[in-house]
């Protein structure tokens, strides 16, 4: 397959929409300890200081979320998501310094936890530790591997959870990386999986945007897949994906196919993300004024058509999403 996987941005998407389910499904002892009725918050701008002050070899999918603990007290917890095909000698020592300097800096217990996510089954990195003439110092942190989640793919291993998807698509992203029939395949059962699984409209409209995000196809593939989507969901009588997010594509799709104008394509896929952001507000919040459409409209940049789309689904209110608009218009 001529297509670059990219697995940096997708995972970071979906770590900032489903938090709660990610610290669930990998680490189920944290997560009973968090207070969960207390808002958490991602300090983005924060970990970007000491990122930027320690930066040791290439980082992805970091997260920084500060949580209340059952017993009242606040504790940050760092997540970070290592997405990589390859190991990293650097990735034990950059989670002691990423975990220390935020200490130093806040001084608030901070836990590190550690996604590996790339194929080498034996590469298990969870410490970094010296001792010098009886001076010990490290860290020891939970780590989980993705591909021992391999034997569970099919299974009803907490099937509500987003993760038991999202992972099921990663380890296949990796199988069907040299097999472009084999992903069309997975594909389609992934995202026929949704239906079958009893998620949200809102849930199936972003782990869709997951799943096509990581199993990219060649255009010919790419095309099958789509028809067969638009007659499963007529078929089911559930039309949430093509008719929210990639209503603009199969539109343009048709068109570029008809009469061989890819621009229409383009546009037809940038019209599928408007109407997917209005749908989403719409779900979540009920009317959505006509003032946001009218702004919405003429957008045509698709990095943030992408981003509005992201604020539509994490946004606390339409005045919220109407300022991040606003600004995205300036």
């Amino acid at each position: 397959m001529n297509q670059k996987d990219d697995f940096d941005s997708p995972w970071k998407e979906v770590l900032e929409i489903y938090f709660r389910q990610f610290v669930a499904f990998f680490f189920p002892d944290a997560y009973k300890d968090i207070e969960w009725r207390r808002p958490y918050e991602f300090l983005d701008t924060e970990l970007r200081q000491v990122v930027r002050d320690a930066e040791l070899g290439r980082r992805l999918a970091d997260r920084l979320v500060k949580v209340w603990r059952r017993d009242g007290e606040e504790t940050w917890v760092l997540v970070h998501v290592e997405v990589q095909g390859q190991r990293d000698k650097n990735f034990p020592e950059r989670m002691y310094v990423y975990n220390y300097r935020l200490y130093d800096r806040y001084r608030r217990q901070v836990a590190s936890f550690a996604v590996l996510a790339d194929e080498n089954p034996t590469w298990r990195p969870n410490r970094f530790e010296y001792d010098l003439w009886g001076c010990k110092t490290g860290i020891q942190f939970p780590v989980v591997k993705l591909v021992d989640f391999e034997k569970s793919i099919g299974s009803e291993i907490d099937p509500l959870n987003p993760f038991a998807v999202i992972v099921e698509t990663h380890l296949r992203a990796f199988k069907t990386k040299k097999d472009a029939g084999e992903r069309l395949q997975s594909k389609t059962a992934l995202v026929r999986k949704l239906y079958k699984k009893g998620y949200s409209r809102v849930d199936i409209i972003e782990l869709f945007r997951f799943i096509d995000w990581m199993l990219v196809l060649p255009e010919d593939l790419e095309s099958r897949f789509r028809e067969d989507l638009f007659r499963y969901e007529e078929e089911k009588q559930m039309p949430y994906v093509t008719s929210v997010e990639k209503a603009g594509v199969k539109k343009g799709v048709q068109q570029g196919i008809r009469q061989g104008i890819r621009q229409g394509v383009q546009e037809g896929i940038r019209q599928g993300v408007r109407e997917g952001i209005l749908d989403v507000l719409e779900v979540r919040f009920g009317t959505v004024p006509r003032s946001i459409a009218d702004q919405l409209g003429p957008v045509t940049d698709s990095l943030i058509l992408n981003r509005l789309h992201r604020k539509s689904v994490t946004t606390a209110s339409l005045e919220e999403f109407a300022e991040e608009l606003a600004r995205s218009l300036t």
